[in-house]
């Protein structure tokens, strides 16, 4: 695997450092890895830092940040998470569920801190949420129990909804396959019938989006994944064309123009990760730090594309949101 295949994030300074001035940093600071499917999650790697630099860690002086990240394409994830336990990091710091279990058959050795992780118990990722066992630990986003929670949000807002387009992403297979299961077993509830459409790529997301266009449903409901996050300007824009009703699971959607999103704190859970960070490298085990659950679910509405869809928000629809976009 070439150096060149991987991007740095943020624009970081260590991008620019000589490969020979980096290994004489090497030897003198923590070094921490960095993996994830997409580097389109760029701003949440950000609250990571932001949380690094309120315990007083700085890139570059206190801390070095190897990153790696797999363009989307989650088979990556592997040969990744062995380049930096061969580049012997202290931490690997994990985003999402596949991102996480490629560290974690890596390595017994190193800790990883999981991020946003859907699942980690069911996922095999940890023992349990309060003690995690073996050398993982971090937050969970628990994003599949609010799935049902979603579908029921587009329900409240056209109320004679009966069909539903879920996008999703098939390469993410294991943390989308678990909110498939959740979103369907809510439809079932509510008495949506539902028709789903994968996306791993441009090119699928297009036949995804042809194929949409050609059924009779009401809304759609695109899940929380790396890599249609990348191409949220392009869904947005879809789904104003057809005049669909969408609910996002990130709240960068609704802010972009989505009609809504409703998902855990996504920022805060980042943030967290830098506490885990600290712990370990000043000797706490990951077996004996606690998988942090969210405590915040954030519901944001967008009133100009409501308005644009000929839609009515409900009032306690509107007093219950915690962002509303005029």
């Amino acid at each position: 695997m070439r150096r060149r295949d991987f991007i740095t994030l943020f624009g970081s300074a260590a991008a620019a450092w000589p490969l020979a001035a980096r290994a004489q940093q090497v030897g003198k600071i923590p070094r921490i890895g960095f993996l994830s499917p997409n580097a389109a999650l760029s701003a949440q790697g950000r609250n990571f830092l932001q949380g690094l630099r309120e315990l007083g860690y700085v890139e570059g002086k206190d801390i070095f940040i190897e990153y790696r990240f797999a363009g989307g394409r989650f088979k990556r994830l592997p040969a990744f998470a062995a380049e930096l336990v061969r580049h012997d990091v202290d931490v690997i710091v994990a985003v999402v569920t596949q991102a996480s279990l490629a560290a974690k058959a890596a390595t017994k050795t190193i800790p990883v801190v999981m991020l946003a992780v859907s699942d980690p118990v069911a996922s095999r990722l940890v023992t349990s949420l309060a003690r995690p066992g073996g050398n993982v630990t971090g937050t969970s986003s628990q994003t599949a129990e609010v799935s049902g929670k979603s579908l029921q949000l587009l329900k409240e807002v056209v109320p004679k909804l009966s069909r539903v387009a879920v996008l999703w992403n098939p390469a993410n297979a294991i943390f989308q396959a678990q909110l498939l299961k959740a979103t369907e077993r809510a439809a079932g509830v509510l008495g949506l019938q539902l028709r789903e459409f994968g996306a791993r790529n441009t090119d699928e997301l297009d036949r995804a989006f042809a194929a949409i266009g050609k059924v009779n449903v009401g809304a759609l409901m695109v899940l929380g994944d790396p890599t249609l996050i990348a191409h949220k300007a392009r869904i947005i824009d879809f789904a104003a064309k057809h005049r669909l009703p969408a609910i996002y699971g990130t709240v960068d959607h609704a802010k972009a123009g989505g009609l809504m999103s409703y998902g855990p704190d996504i920022a805060g859970q980042f943030q967290r990760g830098a506490f885990y960070v600290d712990k370990i490298l000043k000797g706490a085990k990951p077996a004996d730090l606690p998988v942090e659950q969210p405590t915040k679910f954030q519901l944001v509405i967008n009133l100009k594309t409501a308005k644009a869809l000929g839609l009515v928000i409900p009032t306690p629809l509107l007093i219950r949101a915690d962002k509303v976009v005029e």
